[in-house]
């Protein structure tokens, strides 16, 4: 309750308060301290915030008389009408009563040259000069309110035009008697001693009495005490509202209040809002200067709450993981009985049978035991280390809860946001340190240990635990057998089958098959799996492949079956590939013909991949109108779709309008050459990969030098085209034997 009844000016008790017209309270000698010259320019401010009871300044000055009151009631009503201009100096001023709302509304403003805010100009009303008194100054009095920053003028009676705030003086002298009869018995609330010893300090935050002995003994300066403040008992010389009852300068004294602390950057001006992008409280003036002026501000005390609730919900969750924890460790020290208990049962067990075979279970009982006890003991050890890692992190996590109670005490805001985001990050963290399955035990309890006690005595020397014995081994698998009428090839992939022989008993697990390069090299795997039957992808067009498969189980690898040779096609068959083509591409005719939505270029590639070999394709011109520009080549697998094919480093193209054409690569344009295409043309692409070239035909003739050249890797059929061209494409021709003289450039 006491900080309500401070005066936000000097931080002491109210002494003389007087009501604002914004509602605030201020002492009166604090008021004299605060009030300052407005120059005759600024007088004319909206009638409501003049002091309550004081007319505006130009009424104030003016004859009284019926004629005077009647212009003042007149003004007042004109301006409460809807409608009028005095309505709307209403409506706008409703915009600053911020009082109660946590969120200041900062309009524009103008500034005296001291600096004060002060509301927007209004113009004066009529006869306003006619009506000032004669020898007036030429500048008044105002007072801003040092909580809201609102500005109000004063009139010829001053401060003492406001009203006086009786019931919050009477409030203050009841206070002040309580805290005056309460330092009567201020004594030591920690004491053991009786009586106890007088009180010596006052912790704000723990809100208890010490004396010296227990101060030091209770509430060292250090740790999480460190940042607590201690004041003087109530009532003694120092105490917190112990002088507030002095003159005018007795408001700052040594017996003054904890006041709220000031801007970094204004020493005089208390933090009043919260800046969300800087993570820091500000004060108005730090918003009036611009430099939070597109940043997301906040009131201080919604952010201080919001904090705070985060901090405590983010302890909810450590609390009750340790809660959790605790039960786990009881479930922990439970199994270690259990575990106990378990291994003494086994070995009991394990004595009758071996005591039940005679002297031929002697010499292998002392290895049965050995077994058991290691067992015991890794089960043990397992359970000791999660105990004392639980231990520490629980330990780690109390220590964390303790000290973030301790700072939720804090009641200062801007103290506690400095240090609340990483409390939060701390705890956060160290709830994550919970993870899922953190609170189980790693071993069982059980023991998986059966004795398999009905072998004959001869058998008696080879007794062993069940899971522990030795197994007779398998062979490893036969040659499986290729199944060469199944075994195909189509374009660019072939497709091998196999089975196992006949009354083979042999278990297997899976098979491997591996393929040569194509050229005669090294074998490589490709294929491991149960499945007789599979196929492969991407090889080279016009190659042989030789082929082998093996089967392997637990007992090793068998041996390879016959080689089988397989011959790719001559020449490649292949369709525009809509699974990688652009969105606005529209694919047809089995995937064979090619146009688009969009104006702009879009690119299509082709289902075959090429990485040697000499290979031949063609476009035909299905449709070509308003003359654009298609473009014909090779890409990669990931050149960029949404422009012409050709303009970065993964195409080489060549694209073509009605009269000439242009190879490009890398968005450079070279080689024009007259001669373009039209409804009805062929485009021709011929790729060899041996010269390592590629050149473009059209309708059967070369259009041009070879277009590029040291072309190396794997490529893909490509196109580029818009909405007003249609392309079909033409697959599986044989090489062109004649190649017709080519069109020389021109430069």
């Amino acid at each position: 309750m006491e900080e309500e009844l401070k005066c936000p000016v000097c931080g002491s008790l109210f002494r003389e308060p007087i009501i604002l017209p914004c509602s605030h309270n201020v002492c009166l000698p604090c008021a004299r301290t605060i009030a300052v010259q407005t120059p005759e320019s600024e007088q004319h401010l909206p009638p409501l915030l003049h002091p309550r009871g004081a007319a505006p300044p130009a009424a104030a000055g003016a004859a009284p008389g019926p004629a005077a009151a009647a212009g003042s009631a007149a003004c007042l009503d004109s301006e409460c009408a809807a409608g009028g201009g005095g309505g709307d100096h209403a409506d706008k001023l409703s915009l600053h009563s911020e009082t109660d709302s946590g969120y200041g509304s900062y309009t524009p403003s103008l500034k005296s040259p001291n600096g004060v805010r002060v509301l927007p100009l209004v113009p004066a009303p009529p006869g306003a000069a006619a009506a000032a008194p004669r020898g007036a100054g030429a500048a008044s009095s105002s007072l801003t309110c040092p909580q809201c920053h609102r500005s109000a003028s004063l009139d010829q009676r001053g401060l003492r035009g406001f009203q006086r705030n009786r019931l919050l003086e009477a409030i203050v002298q009841r206070y002040q008697q309580g805290r005056a009869a309460a330092a009567a018995a201020a004594k030591c609330q920690l004491c053991d001693r009786s009586p106890p010893e007088p009180a010596a300090v006052l912790c704000e935050q723990c809100e208890v009495l010490y004396c010296a002995a227990c101060q030091l003994r209770c509430h060292p300066a250090r740790g999480p005490f460190a940042k607590h403040r201690l004041a003087p008992p109530p009532g003694q010389p120092g105490a917190p509202g112990g002088g507030g009852g002095g003159g005018e300068g007795g408001g700052k004294g040594a017996g003054g209040g904890r006041k709220p602390p000031t801007c970094a950057e204004h020493d005089l001006e208390n933090y009043s809002m919260y800046c969300v992008s800087c993570r820091s409280p500000v004060c108005y003036r730090c918003l009036e200067e611009g430099k939070h002026g597109k940043h997301d501000l906040k009131a201080l005390g919604a952010v201080w709450k919001q904090h705070k609730a985060q901090l405590s919900q983010a302890l909810n969750g450590v609390s009750d993981k340790a809660k959790e924890a605790k039960e786990f460790l009881v479930q922990l020290k439970n199994l270690l009985q259990q575990i106990q208990e378990n291994g003494l049962d086994y070995e009991a067990c394990l004595v009758a049978q071996c005591d039940a075979l005679v002297d031929a279970l002697t010499r292998q009982k002392a290895k049965l035991l050995t077994k058991v006890t290691k067992e015991r003991e890794h089960k043990l050890k397992v359970v000791w280390d999660q105990i004392n890692h639980c231990t520490l992190k629980l330990r780690q996590s109390t220590g964390l809860m303790e000290y973030c109670l301790e700072v939720i005490k804090e009641n200062d805001p801007s103290g506690f946001l400095q240090i609340s985001d990483a409390l939060i990050k701390r705890v956060q963290v160290s709830q994550e340190q919970w993870v899922k399955g953190a609170l189980e035990p790693k071993v069982s309890a059980e023991f998986d240990l059966t004795l398999d006690s009905e072998p004959l005595l001869q058998s008696i020397h080879q007794l062993d635990f069940i899971q522990m014995k030795c197994r007779v081994p398998v062979t490893v698998p036969p040659v499986p057998l290729l199944q060469l009428e199944k075994c195909c090839t189509r374009n660019n992939s072939v497709t091998l089958a196999w089975r196992m022989p006949p009354l083979s008993h042999n278990p297997v697990e899976g098979y491997i098959l591996e393929l040569d390069d194509g050229d005669g090299g090294q074998f490589r795997e490709v294929y491991v799996g149960k499945e007789t039957l599979c196929t492969i992808d991407g090889l080279h067009f016009n190659s042989t492949y030789n082929a082998r498969v093996k089967a392997f189980n637990s007992s090793g690898v068998g041996p390879y079956s016959k080689t089988v040779i397989l011959q790719t096609s001559d020449v490649a068959w292949f369709t525009f590939d809509p699974s990688s083509a652009h969105r606005d591409i529209v694919l047809s005719n089995d995937n064979q013909t090619a146009t688009c939505n969009s104006y702009d270029d879009r690119v299509v590639l082709g289902t075959a991949a090429f990485s040697k070999g000499v290979h031949y394709w063609e476009l035909h011109v299905d449709r070509y109108d308003n003359h654009p520009d298609p473009a014909f080549g090779i890409a990669r697998i990931n050149v960029v779709k949404d422009m012409m094919l050709g303009k970065d480093d993964k195409a080489w193209a060549m694209y073509v309008d009605n009269n000439r054409s242009w190879f490009m690569h890398c968005n450079s344009h070279t080689n024009r050459t007259e001669g373009g295409v039209s409804k009805g043309a062929t485009v021709g692409v011929l790729l060899d990969l041996n010269k390592h070239n590629l050149t473009f035909y059209i309708n059967g003739q070369q259009q041009g030098p070879p277009a590029f050249e040291n072309v190396e890797g794997v490529f893909m059929p490509a196109l580029s085209l818009n909405r007003n061209v249609q392309v079909t494409l033409h697959t599986g021709l044989e090489v062109p034997q004649c190649v017709k003289q080519p069109k020389l450039p021109n430069n």
